[in-house]
């Protein structure tokens, strides 16, 4: 191996002493030497090329430690490769099984004459992307760490395009990396070439400050690592892993998410058989007639949840609420709600019962409702407005997922969190919402660039609604049929502003009522940030498309390749139709495919379709 590594070396015109490291497919390759750089002496810098091509320019590693600098003036000591190839099954997932393999190399540097303090960066080259992460030894008997800053560069060879955002929920912008201000979320997106497109992020973010990216003062087209606050922990320590992925197009970086999940722990629940994936209608009448016009219109519809909202223990802001006892916040609701009567008439349904609680009355009031929601029999909590960024925040709130998970309860964490791999080792947590879904009325380029840059880091809620007045606004009913397959999240709550006596027998939402929220296989056939999207998901042996379409009208050709060759398939295809004299416009055509069938979807500007393939019988 090491022979390997020094003829990559080589090869790559790095000096013998440099360390370099390549995907089991050898197109992802991470360098890395110590070299006076810019003024600094003996740094770590490494880049990244994938197929050939520059992603990452020499770029400086680096911390700041409470004491001195992590990241100059050093020697390397020794290198250790390895090598990984493994399978495993999420409990939820977009995939039934998912390849764990990478090539890893650990490189151990000290301080030249012991100016600095030792450390190691361990690196992984998988064929999905390439990630780092710094490991810390112990230094003494009581050695604690505390990382005052972060100095991981990001420097690109161009002005490349980026999608940029300031906020999990905020607006994404297409920029060049030059116009990236301090506080970009993560992933990111950037355009290099019509055929190369890259993914900067964090993975197994725990117990650490969050990172955003930053502009690299002095530096064209180049980011810096930025964490939202110190980090103080006790030695050794391994931070979160940065990773750079990079594939031909959006869609493959997409495909390739699974790398988030596979930087994670492996699952720490040894029984999951209570973590169940579903469809969700909330509930906001706050009443026990409304939570049981929920239930009846959750098993008429194939759904499996409902949730109870901000209300049902009082005001979610007053720190003076309860959220041990039902105490409604009259602004809300006038009542009656007898929720233990609710979450029967749901149990026997087969109908499980989620409710809201605010950061106030968890902060507060976890260690007690956690257990006493258990013995009322509630299927999970979504947690909301949780505190986010912060070493003490990013801890509290995991530890509250571990927590939940000791009392058989799932979670879906609302607001400003974005999931970074941690549903691998705690798959109680379902989904997390970190995205301007459907409550900020999202226009079409909005929810396609959700899809091709948030989704890389995991499951989002994105608060679908059907019938509700916004959905003219956004975008079309079929956009909105399409939008579960598409938007992936193991929890889908598709009816968030929708109420049962609303929600009259359309026809089309045969759809979703056929339609799981975990899959077997994904598969992008198409699309562009911002612009249009086709996406294909099969569960079993059912197959599920979503189309969705941007400002400008598009005709697609869908090749259905995928399909089990000599077989026939019954095609149920959803479109917009205007000129149909009906509520939601929805035309339902059904048709005989096989795999050499090439399926015309014409997509009008903000339209979409839906389209469920099943064997023929």
């Amino acid at each position: 191996m090491m022979a390997r590594l020094l003829l990559l070396a080589m090869a790559w015109g790095l000096p013998a002493s440099a360390a370099s490291l390549k995907s089991p497919d050898g197109r992802m390759e991470f360098g890395l030497e110590v070299r006076d750089f810019e003024g600094r002496k003996a740094c770590p810098v490494y880049s990244v090329r994938w197929a050939g091509r520059e992603i990452i320019a020499g770029s400086r590693l680096g911390m700041e430690l409470e004491g001195g600098l992590l990241g100059e003036g050093l020697e390397k000591v020794r290198e250790t490769p390895s090598s990984h190839d493994s399978k495993w099954k999420p409990v939820c997932g977009e995939r039934s099984e998912i390849r764990d393999r990478y090539n890893s190399l650990v490189i151990e540097f000290k301080g030249r004459g012991g100016a600095a303090r030792a450390f190691s960066i361990e690196a992984r080259a998988y064929d999905e992307g390439v990630a780092w992460r710094y490991l810390l030894p112990k230094a003494s008997a009581d050695a604690r760490v505390k990382i005052l800053a972060e100095q991981t560069e990001f420097r690109f060879g161009g002005d490349h395009e980026a999608w940029a955002v300031y906020s999990a929920q905020g607006k994404y912008a297409k920029v060049n990396l030059g116009e990236i201000k301090k506080g970009c979320e993560r992933p990111l997106v950037v355009r290099l070439s019509e055929d190369c497109y890259a993914a900067l992020g964090e993975a197994a973010l725990v117990d650490h400050a969050r990172m955003k990216f930053a502009p690299l003062p002095g530096v064209a087209h180049a980011l810096v690592s930025a964490l939202d606050g110190p980090v103080e922990a006790a030695a050794p320590l391994a931070t979160p892993w940065r990773f750079v992925m990079a594939a031909e197009s959006p869609g493959r970086l997409l495909e390739n998410n699974s790398l988030v999940l596979n930087l994670n722990e492996s699952c720490a629940i040894e029984d999951t058989s209570w973590i169940r994936p579903g469809k969700v209608i909330r509930e906001v009448t706050l009443t026990t007639a409304g939570g049981k016009a929920c239930a009846d219109f959750a098993a008429k519809r194939n759904l499996q949840y409902i949730e109870f909202d901000a209300g049902w223990y009082g005001h979610e802001y007053d720190d003076a609420s309860d959220a041990r006892a039902v105490n409604l916040d009259p602004k809300r609701s006038k009542g009656p709600l007898d929720l233990h009567e609710v979450i029967a008439h749901a149990k026997s349904k087969g109908i499980g019962v989620i409710l809201y609680v605010n950061r106030r009355a968890l902060e507060r009031q976890l260690d007690e409702i956690l257990p006493l929601y258990q013995r009322w029999g509630v299927a999970g909590v979504k947690y909301g407005f949780v505190n986010v960024g912060s070493q003490r925040w990013t801890s509290w709130l995991h530890e509250a997922i571990r927590k939940a998970a000791a009392h058989r309860l799932m979670v879906d964490v609302h607001d400003e969190y974005r999931t970074t791999g941690y549903e691998r080792t705690y798959p109680n947590l379902m989904t997390v919402e970190g995205i301007g879904g459907d409550e900020t009325t999202p226009e079409p380029e909005q929810t396609l660039t959700y899809q091709f840059a948030r989704f890389i880091s995991g499951p989002a809620d994105n608060t679908v609604c059907y019938f509700d007045g916004r959905v003219s606004k956004m975008s079309s009913h079929a956009f909105q049929l399409a939008k579960p397959v598409c938007l992936y999240s193991p929890w889908q709550f598709l009816f968030w502003y929708d109420r049962p006596d609303a929600a009259r027998d359309e026809p089309e939402l045969e759809f979703w009522d056929r339609m799981p929220t975990t899959w077997d296989e994904t598969r992008v056939l198409g699309g562009r940030v911002g612009e249009f999207s086709a996406l294909a998901r099969r569960s079993g042996k059912a197959w599920f498309i979503g189309c969705m379409n941007g400002p400008e009208r598009r005709e697609l050709s869908l090749r259905l390749d995928f399909l089990e060759a000599g077989k026939r398939f019954n095609a149920t295809v959803y479109s917009d139709d205007p000129s149909l004299d009906t509520r939601t416009k929805i035309r339902i055509e059904r048709r005989s495919v096989a795999g050499d069938t090439v399926l015309g979807v014409a997509l009008p500007a903000g339209g979409g379709q839906a389209i469920h393939i099943a064997p023929a019988p």
